[in-house]
């Protein structure tokens, strides 16, 4: 997968109007992840994606392994991204799912440990909830009640 093939995938599944809206929101939680993570895990987690997304988790990062929390991740993706942090929210959790989608099971494991899940350290679990649901398709399906059926079928 391309930078554009990435970036549409963002778009369409944020239903964002346009690219730099879907730039923006890949940015902003992969800028807020690289700074979260120990800079090794965060080139992992990296190496399988578009060069122009792996400078968001890596290059563009200058103090990796920084300690916060999941609502300070929230407040970060918010501020960056210029959104509200409700939204934010559901846009890395969409991010983190395609990204789960291209990297290997053991890199996206390794995340996973790097950051706590438990509510006593900031309940990290709520990054993963499209991938712990079942990924995006899943997510929507369920979501919409299944698959639509055309009224014309009936």
């Amino acid at each position: 997968m391309n930078f554009d093939e990435f970036t549409g995938e963002v778009q369409h599944r944020l239903e964002l109007p346009g690219t730099g809206e879907a730039v923006r929101a890949t940015r902003a939680t992969l800028l807020t992840l690289g700074q979260r993570l120990p800079e090794g895990n965060a080139e992992d987690l990296a190496a399988s994606l578009p060069m122009e997304v792996k400078w968001y988790l890596t290059g563009a990062v200058h103090d990796h392994g920084q300690r916060f929390d999941w609502q300070e991740f929230v407040d970060r993706v918010s501020g960056i991204e210029g959104s509200d942090p409700a939204d934010a929210a559901y846009h890395a959790r969409v991010v983190v799912d395609l990204v789960h989608t291209l990297v290997p099971a053991s890199d996206f494991r390794q995340l996973r440990d790097a950051l706590p899940e438990s509510e006593d350290d900031g309940d990290w679990r709520n990054l993963f909830e499209v991938v712990d649901a079942g990924g995006w398709g899943d997510t929507e399906e369920s979501q919409t009640g299944g698959s639509q059926q055309s009224d014309a079928a009936e």
